[in-house]
């Protein structure tokens, strides 16, 4: 009688595993914080500020308390309020549009490039020229997002964006340390947005976020929205701002993590890669295929010229994706789906009109986009299983 397959457990994502490397370095940060008694603006955040502007190659970093209050704090620096767009994509995480609407302005999603689910230019151009002159007037300014850790057509965006006068901020809450062609993400716009989102390439241990800039203007702007509003002297404020502070401890946290995160980055490639080999080898993709078909299910992600793209996230492209999520579940292995409706299809922005067929490339992602557990300790056993077992799913069909 055959001895039955070993099943194993595969997470989507394994912070124990890195924690259990980093538990001596992270315990003594957090006790040098805890010994100064300094939890608000002190040494850790200053530090972590000139590490990171030095990783993005920006004269300036500004600290906060998430990825979405980078984004609020970008906005009301460009002057975007009540009555005003903002373009961006319909393909990402709900803070993106979810930071416009908190202003009383409304998101206008322009359609993403169906290989790489970032903002497409050639559609982006099209919308802007389409807009009547009241329109036009309120568009104030454009968010692009480097999904899943592959920086955005950055030299053709910001090439649109100045024939429209547009300022530009990235969302590269997915993406700390890749570039394009040499230029790191986090310098390519007037404003970068950060998150330290637990489970980000780089992830503190809560909410943390942070804003690049090489504008010395709008990051004194920015200094001072983070804190209340307050510029100069103590309880002085020239602007209203509010609290959005990123805590020493969390700074400590990052600084440690800051030290790996190159080789980190280096792993989740060499791990994308192995995936590309397998699946290319089980016969389940061929590479070329901008959807899954019959014959090739799957599509791996695929990497555009020019651009390092830091793997925060493997995703595929899969015929049947949620059976195959089912089935993968059963057999133990994690997956996720970033993500299963397009922003203009959400219910609270109803009131913006978008309607199913308006963004048609982002629609059809949200129905076979499937991210397979992708992390630096991830264990080449581990993932030849994850690829069998899709090619078990495929064979089953």
């Amino acid at each position: 009688m055959s001895k039955p397959a070993t099943r194993l457990q595969v997470p989507q994502v394994d912070l124990k595993a890195q924690y259990a490397a980093l538990k001596d370095e992270i315990q003594a940060a957090l006790a040098r914080v805890l010994e100064s008694q300094r939890f608000i603006l002190g040494e850790e955040g200053e530090g972590l500020e000139r590490e990171l502007a030095e990783v993005c190659g920006v004269p300036y970093a500004v600290g906060c308390a998430s990825g979405s209050d980078a984004l609020l704090l970008s906005l009301v620096t460009l002057g975007v309020g009540p009555g005003d767009e903002v373009i961006t994509v319909p393909f990402t995480f709900f803070a993106t549009a979810g930071a416009v609407a908190r202003l009383g302005a409304r998101a206008a999603f322009v359609d993403i490039e169906p290989r790489t689910f970032n903002l497409d230019p050639k559609k982006l151009e099209a919308h802007l020229n389409a807009l009547d002159p009241e329109r036009r007037r309120r568009t104030r300014a454009l968010i692009p997002v480097h999904l899943y850790g592959q920086p955005a057509a950055m030299d053709a965006i910001n090439d649109i964006a100045a024939r429209f006068e547009l300022p530009v901020i990235e969302d590269a809450a997915q993406a700390l340390g890749a570039d394009l062609r040499g230029r790191r993400v986090g310098s390519l716009a007037r404003t970068a947005c950060f998150s330290f989102y637990p489970t980000k390439n780089l992830g503190a241990y809560g909410d943390a976020g942070l804003v690049t800039t090489a504008d010395a203007n709008v990051y004194g702007r920015l200094h001072a929205l983070r804190q209340h509003g307050c510029t100069h002297d103590k309880y002085h404020h020239d602007v209203v701002g509010w609290n959005s502070r990123l805590d020493e401890l969390q700074a400590a946290v990052l600084r440690v993590k800051l030290r790996h995160l190159e080789d980190w980055t280096a792993a989740r490639r060499e791990r994308a890669d192995r995936y590309d080999q397998a699946l290319l080898a089980a016969g389940l993709t061929d590479r070329r295929q901008a959807y899954p078909d019959q014959a090739h299910p799957v599509v791996v992600p695929y990497r555009a010229d020019g651009r390092k793209h830091v793997f925060h996230q493997y995703v595929i492209r899969a015929r049947d994706r949620d059976p195959l999520r089912r089935f993968l579940a059963e057999e133990g292995v994690g997956t996720e789906v970033y993500y299963p409706l397009p922003l203009h299809l959400q219910a609270c922005f109803r009131s913006w009109g978008g309607r199913p067929g308006d963004c048609p490339e982002a629609e059809r992602a949200a129905t076979d986009v499937l991210a397979l557990p992708l992390y630096p300790e991830l264990a080449p056993e581990k993932q030849q299983y994850v690829v069998g077992k899709v090619a078990e799913f495929y064979r089953r069909a």
